[in-house]
């Protein structure tokens, strides 16, 4: 019998047998559901649709070629495919928002519950939710999350506190009870408005890195204490900074209401950085933040000045890493 696969131009035979590979080591479904949104084109599609109304927030990917988004309106969890675009919801959601994401190398999903004030974690294959904590009382906006060796970060745009889950050697996952709250000091002051929002570590590790909406500015936090220190970038403003994403010492900031991507240099400690370019595209529409796969970075446009209906289209860019 013809091997079908002896037809395909050599490059493209090892990116779908690469892509097969990764897939399989994960534990990933080999192929997407029946009935989820089509697309037609070339392997990896520069663009994908979400299912209507979604309203997107979060991205999260992994090492295998799948993408994590959450709804901002009912906190749903859907996984596209990157080689198709195709995809399905895995988790319906609480009801309340879903926003940043993480996945671990475990599978598993660590979620921003944004103004539910939990924190979720959700297996990535099964979407099973695997556990659920809560973070704060009263008003919060639990807005982004990080995740380090020693456990998982997350932001409250609207009180001055990080939460950490923390994780032993081990990955296991804390108690109901085992949230640690670090209030923030220092330099940031907390204003009207979303205030800490994207975080990350910084290149050497010892430290986070959160950015603030409202002033477009950047702060290096000392987990130890929630010591907050500016970020000396020479001036440049992040103004409507949002979802940050760490490239060994380069960070990537999506500024979302203006449509760009800024590009910082930053030193070892994260203690400064500078602007290396900024970078747009004419399919942006309030994108929310970024994840990288491969060559390219992936980002949600979130359409914050589109009024959302249940029939809004939402989609998501892919645009080069460099």
């Amino acid at each position: 019998m013809r091997h079908r696969g002896r037809n395909l131009p050599v490059n493209r035979r090892t990116l779908l047998i690469t892509t097969a590979l990764a897939v399989t080591a994960a534990g990933l479904p080999a192929a997407p559901a029946a009935g989820a949104p089509a697309i037609t084109g070339p392997v990896f599609p520069d663009s994908f649709p979400l299912p209507p109304g979604f309203q997107p927030e979060g991205i999260a990917i992994g090492s295998s070629p799948y993408a994590f988004f959450g709804s901002r309106a009912t906190g749903a969890i859907y996984r596209a495919s990157l080689v198709t675009g195709r995809g399905e919801i895995i988790n319906p959601g609480p009801g309340t928002p879903s926003l940043g994401l993480k996945i671990d190398k475990r599978l598993r999903l660590f979620v921003a519950g944004g103004t539910g004030g939990d924190a979720r974690v959700i297996h990535a294959r099964t979407g099973e939710l695997l556990a659920s904590y809560r973070l704060a009382d009263g008003a919060s906006f639990v807005n982004d999350v990080v995740l380090t060796p020693g456990g998982a970060w997350f932001t409250d745009s609207t009180n001055p506190v990080l939460y950490r889950l923390p994780l032993d050697r081990a990955g296991r996952l804390p108690g109901p009870d085992g949230v640690v709250r670090v209030p923030l000091t220092g330099d940031i002051a907390y204003g009207t408005g979303i205030n800490a929002n994207g975080i990350v570590r910084t290149p050497d590790g010892t430290g986070l890195l959160i950015v603030q909406s409202g002033t477009g500015l950047l702060f290096r936090v000392d987990p130890r204490t929630g010591l907050t220190r500016t970020v000396d970038l020479g001036g440049e403003l992040l103004t409507n900074g949002d979802g940050l994403l760490l490239d060994g010492w380069t960070l990537y900031v999506v500024q979302n209401r203006i449509n760009t991507v800024a590009v910082l240099g930053l030193d070892r400690a994260g203690t400064r950085g500078r602007l290396l370019t900024r970078r747009t595209d004419p399919r942006f529409d309030v994108p929310t933040t970024v994840a990288a796969y491969g060559r390219r970075l992936y980002l949600p446009n979130a359409r914050f000045s589109t009024p959302p209906t249940p029939t809004t289209e939402y989609d998501v860019i892919a645009i080069p890493r460099h």
